[in-house]
């Protein structure tokens, strides 16, 4: 339980809503505990009635039975002219009708209070139940929005979106149902165990005899439930896993006609979800009728003790109190078999905590500044800069010192893995340096508010993601509104705008999952407007250009470098030469190493690896 207590304050939120809820539900057990007296009453009225009946005359006034003489005080009739009315067998009949009517009226009046004072309290605590899921759901999101990228490299997107979405449902079932249900429990067995022990304390301990026996039962059989419904659920997720994989590599399937092995594999996984499904139908079977067993049993001995009391002639028993303890002993049963469920509510709630907990208390390795730049240049620099991935261990940096001025431009080249995407990361302080300084201005980042930071910069990065949404929305994507007017001629700088407008919506054309509407080199440009769109002062692009072809290339670096002119520093990344050539600065990095550095006449005329790696790119195109 104790992973629950962090729910506390949500409950301090809700009060109000919550004891209202708990109000409602003693009011409706309230008039449900009375349903059954009025029941009693109506048996022992029409008993007496018939009994009267069977008299003589002579003697029908002298044998008002206490009930009759409650119950017609209470419904306001002529008690004395009732009495002389018993001495014939039509007014005996006509006043037990009359009387019948009015308790029947009355039981009405009391299962509409019930009902009503129920849809009362359903409204106030599961309502409070959905608004605490929706508070803790946005606390999660937003709490995911703040950790930095070392935090999604741990975790997979599966287990995030499982702990927002199936752990804060299991949550709810405790705030709603399991509260609601348990604080119900107790307020009708009180209820209903003080009316039955004021009647016949021995009757009560024979009526109440099976239910421990069928809450053991059910919990038994719901621990069960909860274990085969677990065992459901894993196998559905794997199948949804399974599908989700088969869909998204459909080409690759195809190209290597693997579909029969992919069939295959999924009717294996839907053959185990048969088999789970089936067993927990097994067990779901039980239920009711080991519920109903019980019951039977329980009204069995009402019935049995209830009559050898009658037969002995004790007073405190009527066949009206045995209708009323067997109406009793069904009202309880509910809330008795749902002690089980209720547990094993609790039981997942605190698991599913617990691990909402465990990201909860994760807190970002890149701390957020205070500084908010009000007009930022975009001087670069890095000061001895090394850097090691904290979860791999891999030196990505290592002592590496670069400076661009304002408005300057910066090309990184080198092979895979040499260390060019870490410089990105870090300079957008998706990382911090393990040792050395990135500055901005002067000023090291992690003095600037990091969202206002970035309000300045535009990134492309490596691996391209595309918003299922309009191609107009996915460029706009960084701008407070959409100008139409900002977003064409941001889509003209990437070189995209032609072919946005040969869609036949235009940038209204809506995206795939991932942009896959589009082909690659139209996702890079559409990503690469996205960018320009906001007006960066720095801008940093990581290989942006691998789709596209030479012309749009060279045709993209052209309007590149006009936008140098305007005053815009960039990073341009990339592992080809023809992109970083007009370069003011180029680096050369060689397993996370500065090995060269320069403008492209100069390290040609060096002859080291970057010239080494022109000529290797020549050879390449020139076959």
């Amino acid at each position: 339980m104790r992973p629950l207590l962090t729910l506390n304050p949500y409950f301090r939120r809700y009060r109000g809503r919550l004891l209202l809820g708990f109000l409602f539900i003693m009011l409706s057990n309230l008039f449900a505990v009375y349903s059954p007296q009025v029941v009693r009453e109506a048996v022992d009225l029409v008993a007496a009635g018939l009994a009267q009946a069977e008299r003589p005359a002579a003697e029908r006034a002298l044998a008002v039975p206490a009930t009759l003489e409650l119950w017609t005080g209470w419904t306001g009739l002529d008690l004395p002219g009732l009495l002389d009315d018993l001495h014939d067998q039509e007014a005996i009949a006509a006043t037990v009708t009359r009387c019948a009517l009015l308790l029947a009226a009355l039981y009405l009046v009391f299962a509409l209070l019930k009902g009503l004072f129920m849809f009362f309290m359903r409204q106030t605590i599961i309502v409070m139940s959905r608004l605490i899921e929706y508070d803790l759901k946005n606390v999660v999101f937003d709490h995911y929005q703040s950790l930095d990228r070392a935090f999604y490299k741990r975790n997979s997107t599966g287990d995030l979106m499982n702990r927002i979405g199936e752990d804060v449902g299991k949550v709810r079932m405790y705030l709603g149902p399991a509260v609601m249900y348990t604080v119900n429990l107790v307020v009708l067995f009180v209820m209903c165990i003080g009316f039955m022990l004021s009647v016949n304390p021995e009757l009560t301990l024979w009526t109440l005899l099976p239910l421990p026996l069928m809450s053991l039962a059910i919990y038994r059989v719901s621990d069960l439930i909860n274990r085969r419904s677990l065992d459901v659920q894993r196998q559905q997720s794997a199948l949804s896993t399974l599908a989700q994989e088969s869909f998204s590599g459909i080409r690759v399937l195809k190209a290597y006609a693997r579909e029969g092995h992919a069939a295959g594999r999924f009717r294996a996984g839907s053959a185990r979800y048969r088999t789970l499904s089936l067993a927990q139908a097994r067990i779901d079977a039980v239920f009711m009728p080991a519920i109903g067993l019980l019951i039977g049993i329980s009204s069995v001995l009402t019935v049995f003790v209830g009559g050898r009391m009658i037969i002995a002639g004790d007073p405190s028993v009527t066949v009206g109190h045995i209708a009323e303890f067997i109406i009793y002993v069904n009202m309880l049963t509910w809330p008795f078999a749902s002690v089980g469920w209720v547990v094993s509510l609790v039981q997942q709630a605190a698991a599913s905590m617990e691990r909402i907990n465990e990201f909860l208390q994760e807190r970002p390795a890149v701390e957020p500044g205070a500084l908010v730049p009000k007009d930022l240049k975009g001087e670069l620099r890095f000061e001895h800069v090394s850097f090691t991935y904290p979860d791999t261990g891999i030196d990505a940096l290592r002592d590496v010192s670069f400076h661009v001025p304002a408005g300057g431009t910066l090309a990184i080249v080198g092979h895979t893995g040499s260390g060019k995407s870490t410089v990105a990361d870090l300079l957008l302080r998706h990382y911090d340096p393990t040792a050395g300084r990135v500055l901005i201005d002067g000023v090291p980042l992690p003095e600037y508010d990091l969202s206002e930071l970035r309000r300045h910069m535009g990134h492309v990065p490596q691996d391209v993601f595309l918003f299922s949404e309009r191609i107009a929305d996915n460029i706009a994507f960084g701008l407070d509104g959409t100008d139409h007017a900002q977003v064409v001629d941001a889509a003209r700088q990437a070189q995209v705008h032609e072919n946005i407008e040969g869609f036949p919506k235009g940038y209204g054309t809506m995206l795939g999952e991932r942009g896959i509407t589009l082909s690659g080199g139209q996702k890079q440009r559409v990503s690469i407007a996205r960018a320009l769109a906001t007006q960066p002062r720095i801008l940093v692009l990581d290989d942006p250009l691998s789709a596209v072809d030479t012309a749009t290339e060279a045709a993209f670096l052209r309007d590149l470098r006009a936008q140098r002119d305007k005053g815009r520093t960039t990073v341009l990344i990339s592992h080809r030469i023809s992109a970083v050539q007009d370069a003011q600065h180029i680096l050369v990095l060689d397993h996370g190493r500065v090995v060269e550095e320069g403008d492209h006449a100069s390290l040609l005329a060096r002859g080291g690896a970057y010239a080494r790696l022109h000529q290797e790119q020549l050879l390449e195109e020139a076959r």
